[in-house]
């Protein structure tokens, strides 16, 4: 078994979790929504913002404080009910993108085992491996708190690879980042697949440096079995080429 001209045998596959197997940039923007009109101040466009500055992680709910604070509203029972309400909000608006369920219920029934590899804590993915039903289809979940290092880390991913007990040449990881996915597995000798459904800064025809890329996770199975597919990387930079921070 062959995935496309990589021309290596194909036995286990690595995944990330987050906008890969669901949209969780819709779900936080949808969770900022209710925030701005709990709290009757900006929009879900100011209230996103805080969460991508970098001060605090993209998972911190310390970020919905500090805008509130900004923006002086420094009530610790808004502050605890707006938290609550973005959990809620966000963990509800979490639906599996199509085809995601019957794919990887595919793969295994072909015999492969999955790996997930995610920077969310482990409460976080299991919470939302629970809600999209996807929680039973995994061999392996490597969760922050298995490493204690975040992507473009390789740590993360050595780690899943030991637990697999698969070598790189024959393992296919798949996520919608260039950056933290696609170029540490690469550089590691892994087959890689870009997930660009799930990358907002995807552009058509963007390989995102992979080997692969695919417009929904259906488009893996085809990958594996070297149907259809064929690796084109001339012509497109690769992201594994770029000095990693």
């Amino acid at each position: 078994m062959s995935a496309g001209t990589c021309g290596n045998r194909v036995r286990a596959v690595i995944l990330d979790m987050d906008n890969t197997l669901f949209d969780l940039v819709g779900a936080k923007y949808a969770a900022c929504m209710a925030i701005a009109r709990e709290a009757g101040c900006g929009n879900a466009e100011d209230i996103f913002s805080y969460f991508l500055r970098g001060e605090r992680g993209f998972e911190d709910p310390l970020n919905i404080r500090d805008f509130l604070e900004d923006h002086g509203m420094p009530d610790s029972g808004l502050i605890a009910r707006c938290t609550r309400m973005y959990q809620e909000v966000k963990l509800a608006r979490i639906h599996p993108y199509p085809e995601v369920q019957n794919t990887l219920r595919a793969l295994r029934e072909q015999g492969y085992p999955l790996a997930l590899v995610t920077d969310a804590h482990r409460p976080e993915a299991v919470s939302r491996l629970e809600k999209t039903d996807l929680i039973g289809l995994f061999d392996h979940i490597v969760t922050h708190e298995a490493t204690w290092q975040k992507k473009p880390s390789p740590v993360p991913f050595q780690y899943a690879l030991k637990l697999l007990g698969v070598p790189p040449r024959e393992v296919i990881a798949v996520g919608d980042s260039p950056r933290r996915d696609i170029a540490p597995c690469r550089q590691m000798g892994m087959i890689t697949v870009y997930a660009r459904y799930g990358d907002r800064f995807s552009q058509r025809g963007d390989r995102g440096g992979a080997h692969f890329a695919i417009d929904s996770l259906g488009q893996i199975l085809t990958i594996i079995n070297g149907v259809g597919i064929r690796e084109r990387t001339q012509g497109y930079p690769c992201a594994a080429d770029s000095r990693l921070p």
